[in-house]
């Protein structure tokens, strides 16, 4: 299962967005850099949220980039807000994936 996932670095007030299908192993690699990626000048991070997206990786990889493009700290901060984010991901999701 493939999921988008938003991080919160405390240390610089910013956030990530990434996908995967191993929460638990990238949160790890997040914070954990092996080389100097963006997020290794950024750590700790903190999951503030996911979401399931399905079993299909180019729909997964479609969200994200389309959640990056957006280049809005408004718009993920509303993806964080109960039930209004999951509103509001559903919507984009079924726009790009109408089988959703």
């Amino acid at each position: 299962m493939f999921c988008i996932y938003i991080l919160y670095s405390t240390s610089s007030d910013k956030y990530y967005i990434g996908y995967t299908n191993d929460i638990t192993r990238r949160m790890f690699m997040h914070n954990n850099p092996i080389d100097n990626k963006y997020t290794s000048k950024h750590i700790p991070w903190e999951l503030k949220k996911w979401f399931e997206v399905g079993l299909n990786k180019t729909i997964a990889l479609k969200m994200e980039r389309k959640i990056k493009n957006m280049k809005s700290r408004k718009f993920i901060e509303k993806l964080l807000i109960p039930n209004e984010g999951e509103k509001i991901f559903k919507d984009l999701l079924q726009k790009i994936d109408p089988d959703f």
